[in-house]
């Protein structure tokens, strides 16, 4: 990309330095692609996390990309903290926090499916303001920040605009979820099938892959359980920046995780939060 930051200093207020961080998620995506590519479809070792009481699978290609990540914020933003799926936490008290999901999708990435991400985002105060979704193996990038929300392939290709979808009635909607088995908790199960119930059509199996395909405005709801704050945080400013609604399942913030619903617009956000809290 253009204008790339070439020295490794540091930062200050995260307005005025907007475009230097937006730079920044593109080399983290960059140096993260050439760990993750080495190991696509190249019958890598897989080793399973336990714990969760699903199968949580963990690879090379997880740990390599998100430690290249981190190397760079601590050379580049040494008082930034750090949160990612794979390494203990680092100075989550700073104002301004990266967050990293290496390889959103690993189940899909063990069996060669293009569905995956890596997820890189940026929280000020503890609130997502930047996010991208980086998908190395297609080409394709997602990002939404105070900007707008932009879609990009081939990486040094044309972009354009995202924007959702929109669809208003529930009868009308495509929803999405990663996987039955997610909704683990009492009741969790039950009210997805009741939204599902109400929906055109449910298609699972695509991770943040499909957060990113509602903001191109082909999926109008994709609602999940269980989920950790980097499995969310850095898609949640892609979605709002396109005009989408991502909330907790009883409406509040989804910074943190959890149970998180995201629709394409206000009025189809409002219908599926009554039939999940009827």
């Amino acid at each position: 990309m253009a204008n790339r930051p070439t020295d490794d200093t540091d930062s200050g207020d995260i307005t005025t330095d907007m475009a230097e961080y937006i730079n920044t998620l593109h080399d983290l995506a960059d140096c993260s692609a050439k760990v993750v590519l080495n190991y696509f479809r190249s019958g890598l070792a897989i080793e399973e996390k336990h714990g969760k009481g699903i199968y949580d699978p963990v690879t090379e290609a997880d740990r390599g990309a998100e430690r290249i990540m981190r190397d760079l914020i601590a050379r580049r933003y040494p008082d930034h903290g750090i949160i990612g799926e794979e390494f203990p936490d680092r100075n989550t008290d700073a104002e301004l926090c990266w967050i990293f999901d290496p390889v959103d999708g690993t189940r899909a990435f063990i069996m060669g499916a293009p569905t995956w991400g890596t997820l890189i985002g940026l929280s000020q105060n503890g609130q997502p303001v930047l996010g991208m979704m980086n998908q190395p193996f297609t080409g394709e990038r997602f990002l939404g920040g105070p900007q707008g929300a932009i879609y990009q392939r081939n990486q040094m290709g044309e972009t354009q605009k995202l924007a959702t979808g929109s669809v208003t009635d529930l009868e009308n909607a495509v929803l999405s979820s990663t996987a039955p088995e997610h909704f683990t908790a009492p009741d969790e199960w039950r009210k997805f099938q009741a939204l599902s119930g109400k929906t055109r059509m449910t298609r699972y199996g695509y991770d943040c892959y499909a957060y990113c395909l509602l903001a191109l405005g082909l999926v109008d709801i994709v609602c999940e359980a269980g989920l950790a704050i980097y499995d969310i945080a850095p898609l949640v400013p892609i979605i709002r920046a396109a005009g989408g609604v991502v909330t907790t399942w009883d409406n509040g913030n989804p910074a943190q995780g959890g149970t998180i619903l995201a629709t394409s617009n206000r009025t189809l956000h409002d219908k599926a939060l009554t039939v999940l809290n009827e």
